[in-house]
């Protein structure tokens, strides 16, 4: 259900990023208006061009990165994890089981049990692939080594002892040659514009309405707009929360206030947190958080005290610890 959510509103943002500019472009411009083209400033379309340009490089360099170097640099960090993890034995609490990833292969969800790298005990949920099911590794109760990122910079943040990884040639090589597709489609775009929009004055037809502009423009504005969302939705931890969880520390404090800020996501409130807490060196911190609340669990935040993690290094960094254990 999620999977098709996405998919549909991926299309539907594809639309109105490069099919609709085109459509209204083109329903509104007359490309045979010679007056125009002489009257247009030459040096303004030649910005206007290397701004089409430069923002269409940006986003083609965003696209290469996420098809296509994402593969090898997971492969050089888990590799890296392999070899400079800090090993953990985890106790397996749950154990779900998901579609085949492929016929000779199952696909669980854990919940895994073990202490992150401050010693402080943690829950984690996570997926695994299992090509040996026969040997009932993945079971309640049962123990895995886990390799951790000390320095946690890198995804993922940890693996399982003996993970294998292998790139899969074709699929890089399906994602390059869609990616040289769509180099190929966006050159093609550019001579064809040329071709039926320039009569003979070169680049004057260029616009700050035209789709090589107005189209990059959008799909970069996605990509923020994408960015500012999930950190709104996280509120001021997110980007910490699983740096929190490894090297966070464990304790109750107290709730001092909770209070809407005023701002709401998909019709949710935002609430701001104001919390007080001990660390282990018995010293007393102030610290808030900002979180989605559902309306329907409003009365859940009425309790004196809630239990959060704290960055060791930096006690001011904080999270709630139920947050933390939804973590995957």
């Amino acid at each position: 259900m999620k999977r098709g959510a996405l998919i549909f509103w991926t299309l539907y943002s594809l639309f109105f990023a490069i099919p609709f500019p085109m459509i209204i472009y083109y329903s509104t411009s007359n490309p045979d208006d010679i007056n125009n083209l002489r009257a247009s400033n030459p040096w303004l379309s030649l910005g206007i061009l290397a701004a089409s340009v430069i923002l269409w490089l940006i986003v083609l360099i965003v696209f290469y990165h996420k098809w296509v170097l994402n593969v090898f640099t997971s492969k050089k960090n888990i590799e890296y994890l392999k070899k400079e993890g800090e090993p953990r034995e985890a106790r397996i609490l749950s154990v779900n089981k998901l579609r085949p990833a492929e016929a000779k292969m199952d696909t669980y969800e854990l919940a895994l049990s073990f202490k992150n790298l401050v010693g402080t005990e943690i829950v984690q949920k996570s997926g695994v692939n299992d090509s040996k099911p026969f040997e009932r590794r993945y079971e309640v109760g049962k123990k895995v080594t886990l390799l951790i990122d000390k320095e946690m910079k890198r995804i993922p943040y940890f693996i399982f002892s003996g993970t294998q990884i292998r790139i899969n040639k074709r699929v890089v090589l399906l994602r390059s040659l869609g990616w040289l597709a769509l180099v190929a489609v966006l050159s093609g775009y550019y001579v064809y514009a040329y071709q039926s929009e320039s009569h003979g004055m070169g680049w004057r037809f260029m616009s700050f309405g035209h789709p090589l502009i107005v189209c990059p423009l959008i799909l970069l504005f996605y990509r923020i707009l994408v960015d500012l969302i999930v950190n709104k939705l996280g509120g001021d931890y997110k980007d910490n929360t699983p740096l929190i969880k490894f090297k966070g520390i464990k304790t109750n404090a107290r709730l001092i206030s909770a209070s809407q800020t005023g701002t709401y996501i998909n019709e949710q409130p935002m609430i701001r947190f104001e919390l007080e807490y001990t660390d282990e060196k018995q010293q007393k911190h102030n610290g808030n958080i900002k979180k989605i609340v559902n309306l329907l669990d409003l009365n859940s935040i009425k309790v004196e005290y809630v239990e959060i993690f704290y960055l060791k290094s930096d006690p001011k960094r904080i999270a709630f610890a139920s947050d933390l254990n939804e973590l995957s």
